[in-house]
């Protein structure tokens, strides 16, 4: 697909412009206004080729569960293997700015399998829960208020040690969105011991010196609006001696690990980001214990 139609609708999910012009603008680029509405569900993701590990695999306990961040509980799906009585590194699994969908939910029974604690939160669980309108979901994810959405996230670290499942070692994935809030939250959690962000948007620099987790940062070669800010991200992380590693992976669009949407998924990167994941936070939280199958 035409670069110049990703980056487009990459712009109009993340709220640079309206549904209006990014339609007038697709229309232009694919040829007439029919041939962009044939266009579109190629670019939304197609939640039916979500469920790479099924909602009823065997192997996983699945259950709704929640904690409350000031006050308000927050709620979100938390996976772990069966017939494994050890306790195991927890993992917090940070949605897009989609909310906790059928993608994410998957993500963190993938996490599951791999014999760790996972917790797919909802932040929008405190407004309603993430609808499914995908739309709906992005205009109200921008309507978070940044300083309440990072506490909660600090609480969901705070629920996650404190489980009787948990070993206590806790560590945070996210995309897209949700790999902004990893590099908000390795600042604003002192409990966080490891964060994976893929794909996220930097933090203030002044806060760096404040990191505390060590940062796994995977980012795709063709995202220019988020990788315009790697270099002095890097730049402040290293000046302030803190434990992170930085992967780009050439060719690759921003999302290139959701795999329900055919636009942006790059297997090649996606299982290379993944496997380096499982390897950090394998070192960071101690090796989970086996999965029986």
């Amino acid at each position: 697909m035409d670069q110049r139609i990703i980056d487009l609708y990459d712009r109009f999910t993340h709220g640079q412009i309206g549904r209006r012009e990014f339609m007038d603008r697709l229309a232009t680029l694919a040829g007439s206004l029919a041939a962009a509405a044939a266009m579109l569900p190629l670019l939304q993701n197609d939640y039916a080729r979500a469920a790479i590990v099924p909602e009823d695999d065997a192997r996983l306990d699945i259950a709704t569960e929640q904690y409350l961040s000031a006050g308000t509980p927050v709620t979100g799906t938390l996976v772990r293997a069966r017939r494994v009585d050890a306790k195991r590194p927890a993992v917090l699994v940070i949605h897009e700015n989609r909310g906790l969908n059928p993608h994410i939910k998957d993500v963190t029974r993938r996490l599951a399998l791999e014999g760790y604690l996972a917790f797919g939160v909802d932040l929008l669980s405190p407004d309603g829960g993430t609808p499914a309108d995908e739309d709906k979901a992005r205009e109200m994810i921008a309507a978070l208020d940044r300083p309440t959405t990072v506490a909660r996230a600090v609480d969901a670290v705070r629920f996650l040690k404190a489980h009787t499942a948990s070993t206590g070692n806790v560590g945070a994935v996210g995309f897209c969105w949700g790999g902004g809030l990893v590099n908000l939250l390795a600042e604003a959690s002192p409990e966080l011991k490891a964060g994976v962000a893929y794909y996220g948007a930097q933090p203030p620099l002044d806060r760096v010196p404040d990191i505390k987790a060590a940062l796994l940062l995977q980012y795709a070669g063709l995202d220019a609006r988020i990788n315009e800010g790697i270099a002095a991200y890097e730049a402040a992380l290293k000046a302030a001696g803190k434990d992170y590693t930085v992967h780009v992976y050439d060719g690759a669009n921003h999302a290139f690990n959701n795999d329900t949407n055919p636009a942006r998924y790059d297997p090649k990167a996606a299982e290379l980001a993944w496997t380096r994941t499982g390897a950090f936070l394998a070192k960071h939280l101690g090796a989970p214990p086996p999965v029986e199958i």
